[in-house]
């Protein structure tokens, strides 16, 4: 048989990006690996996309979208799904046989369903949520933490308007619950690096989830340990619920 499906990966750079070997040990457990492959498509500048399209666009039926490109892929796409519109960004591109696309966010329902099902979930829900960082990937969670029902805090190195400083935070601490690192500090091979929260401040009301997966156990959640935090939460289980999803949607 020769292969019918390409999927993959569009990013700068995907040295630490998990992707293809999930898709490609799926493919193999449900018998699709001599018709399905699954491919990292490592692009410079975003325009790329379009000549990447081209090159592939009989085979091509899918593709996820990671760092930088969230938001900047947005305006080559053909239609926008509304949830991914409000969010202001897409991870996940469904491609059809006209070869027209459509830009959906599948981090929302990674998030969501992973903070949703957490058991400490109704002990941090009625306090303040806190973002660190202001990425496509925040983006998502902000709107998911916001459906939820929960006051969010964003928290940015250079706060726009309706943003708090890493200084502004240290102030209000005792009114947070949650704390998510929604940036990409911390991530292999810069392991040591961590978001500058006051982690002095943390105790047991905080409760940290980390949407970085390599490593699973990120600096940031070993200093809330150390500081006797609720609980921690790692990035694998939201990794693997997105990319569920977005298979969900290239099969619809």
């Amino acid at each position: 048989m020769a292969i019918s499906h390409v999927y993959g990966l569009l990013g700068y750079p995907l040295g630490h990006s998990f992707s293809k070997k999930y898709f490609t040990e799926k493919f193999e457990t449900w018998g699709l690996s001599e018709t399905h492959r699954y491919e990292q498509f490592e692009i410079p500048q975003i325009h790329d996309f379009l000549t990447l399209k081209l090159e592939h666009r009989t085979l091509l039926k899918g593709l996820n979208v990671t760092i930088p490109y969230k938001q900047q892929i947005m305006p080559l796409l053909d239609e926008i799904d509304p949830a991914a519109a409000k969010i202001g960004a897409v991870n996940t591109i469904k491609i059809y046989p006209d070869g027209k696309t459509k830009g959906f966010n599948t981090d929302y329902w990674g998030f969501r369903q992973t903070v949703e099902s957490w058991d400490a979930f109704p002990l941090f829900k009625s306090k303040k949520a806190v973002v660190l960082g202001q990425g496509g990937a925040a983006k998502a969670i902000i709107a998911a933490l916001e459906d939820l029902g929960m006051d969010v805090w964003k928290v940015s190195r250079t706060p726009a308007e309706g943003q708090i400083s890493y200084e502004g935070l240290a102030a209000a601490m005792d009114e947070v619950g949650l704390i998510v690192n929604a940036t990409p500090l911390g991530m292999y091979p810069k392991i040591d690096s961590f978001p500058p929260i006051d982690y002095s401040l943390l105790n047991k009301q905080h409760y940290l989830y980390d949407i970085v997966y390599n490593p699973l156990r990120t600096a940031f959640l070993e200093k809330g340990i150390a500081q006797g935090v609720g609980g921690v939460y790692e990035g694998l289980d939201m990794l693997h619920g997105q990319a569920d999803k977005a298979w969900e949607i290239w099969n619809a």
